[in-house]
């Protein structure tokens, strides 16, 4: 049975209580869990806070020389944990092995970070002194992960947070716990310091690390209502909150593009991970002439989407995380349909025994979605893409504006002045002209309106785990 990690300690939880972890391509249990509550989070903070105080005062250079250490042996150990994410949340080997490295990466970019917190030399009218503007990590911060990239969203927060000098309580959804806690475990094999990372397990166990008041930080990736509850609770303590929400993504296709290109581009940016990922392509707008020809490449790409267990090398997409998360997005799909959409591409279920006990579906491309449809005005966290004819880029920019939420958002055009204008009127955090959705390190990923605020990934990230100091020093 897998335990948490608290400090020193490979725990149970304080209650006794567990729960299974099941494979959603097949049903079959996958581990057995603890099923922690308030009582193991205050454990966790208390941990924290201890090892804060050694942490925090480390050289930065040596902190630095630690984390590049623990990253090492974690990247070691790729190939074992890969099959781990693949078993709990369902995505194909090649995608887990995927963000298994880039866990490892994120933490080794942030490592490179940790000996360069600059300040600020002020002059002050007072000649006889002068003014600094100093850096400090926080305190204990807590990390509420969800269950679609558990590494990648994990990552996202501890690497900046350990880095500049901070601990960390962590929380994986309750369905993708164990590939988490390998990760965290090779971490600590490499050297990281026991008590700097703590994991705790179970549904209860979020709502406690924003409530504990030892915890100074919180950085959630969830749904918008979840956020708008996190950031009402931590504000009763004042707290500082990062939160990555959701997101509806529109991608702009214009008549002078290069369709190839971007066929392959909105194929991988809507289907990978069975379309479950805050980044994706959730809405496509496609210029009149581009229309035919970039449908016909689309539809080709995701027939050859194979559904399958992602264990299976020749499964090219796995199945959706939950049973509930395939009823939502296929009602998403009825609701389209209904109101006279037309189906160009899949829409069902994969038929065959392989499929009768995991929550697979097809990939599934709409056309001629009505204004008002569901998938237009949610987000659809699954591999369904409604598109629509445009006249112009003034029509697509309006379109793709029109959301409550502004994570993600693309364009795709020969045409330098289009491209200008989407880079400065997309209402989103994320513009990718020209390229694939792929959120890198050295820039900062975060959304706008109802996806939430602040920084994940850059330096903005780092320094948004530390606190500005003023000091005036008149000598000594």
């Amino acid at each position: 049975m897998a335990t948490m990690i608290i400090e020193s300690e490979r725990t149970k939880a304080a209650s006794g209580k567990t729960y299974e972890v099941r494979n959603p391509a097949t049903g079959e249990v996958v581990d057995e869990v603890p099923f922690g509550d308030v009582a193991d989070v205050d454990r966790a903070a208390q941990a924290a806070a201890k090892a804060f105080t050694t942490w925090s005062k480390l050289a930065p250079n040596k902190r630095a020389e630690i984390l590049h250490k623990a990253a090492r042996n974690m990247l070691a150990k790729v190939e074992e944990i890969a099959p781990i994410l693949t078993k709990e949340q369902g995505k194909t080997l090649l995608e887990s092995r995927i963000e298994a490295q880039r866990f490892g990466e994120n933490i080794a970019w942030f490592a490179d970070l940790a000996d360069k917190v600059h300040g600020e030399h002020v002059a002050l009218p007072d000649t006889t002194t002068y003014g600094l503007v100093v850096r400090r990590p926080i305190g204990v911060c807590g990390a509420i992960v969800p269950w679609n990239f558990p590494l990648t969203l994990a990552a996202n927060k501890v690497a900046p947070a350990i880095a500049a000098g901070n601990t960390v309580v962590l929380k994986p959804a309750s369905t993708t716990p164990l590939a988490t806690l390998a990760c965290i475990e090779a971490l600590i094999e490499g050297g990281l310091p026991e008590g700097v990372v703590n994991v705790v397990l179970g549904p209860a166990t979020g709502d406690a690390i924003v409530g504990h008041p030892l915890i100074r930080k919180i950085a959630l990736t969830g749904s918008t209502p979840t956020g708008r509850k996190v950031m009402a609770r931590a504000a009763e303590a004042l707290k500082k909150v990062t939160l990555e929400l959701g997101g509806s993504d529109p991608c702009i296709v214009l008549d002078d593009a290069d369709l190839e290109a971007a066929a392959r581009a909105i194929s991988v940016g809507r289907f990978f991970n069975c379309g479950q990922a805050c980044l994706a392509v959730k809405r496509l707008y496609v210029q009149e002439a581009a229309y035919a020809p970039l449908m016909e490449k689309l539809v080709a790409r995701a027939s050859k989407l194979k559904p399958g267990n992602g264990l299976d090398k020749d499964s090219r997409m796995g199945p959706m995380h939950t049973e509930t998360q395939r009823a939502e997005v296929e009602a998403q799909v009825k609701d389209a349909v209904d109101r006279g959409a037309k189906l160009l591409y899949g829409g069902g279920r994969p038929k065959g025994a392989e499929y009768e006990k995991g929550w697979f579906i097809e990939p599934a491309i709409l056309e001629n979605v009505p204004d008002g449809a569901r998938m237009w005005t949610e987000e659809v966290f699954g591999p369904a893409l409604p598109v629509r004819k445009i006249k112009d880029l003034d029509e697509g920019l309006r379109l793709a504006n029109d959301s409550q939420f502004g994570l993600g958002s693309s364009i795709w055009t020969g045409n330098m002045a289009a491209a200008r204008r989407a880079v400065s009127e997309l209402e989103a955090g994320y513009t990718w002209v020209n390229a694939l959705q792929i959120a890198h390190d050295e820039l900062p990923f975060g959304g706008t309106k109802q996806s939430g605020f602040g920084k994940e990934h850059g330096v903005e990230a780092f320094l948004q785990y530390t606190e500005e100091k003023s000091v005036v020093y008149g000598g000594v």
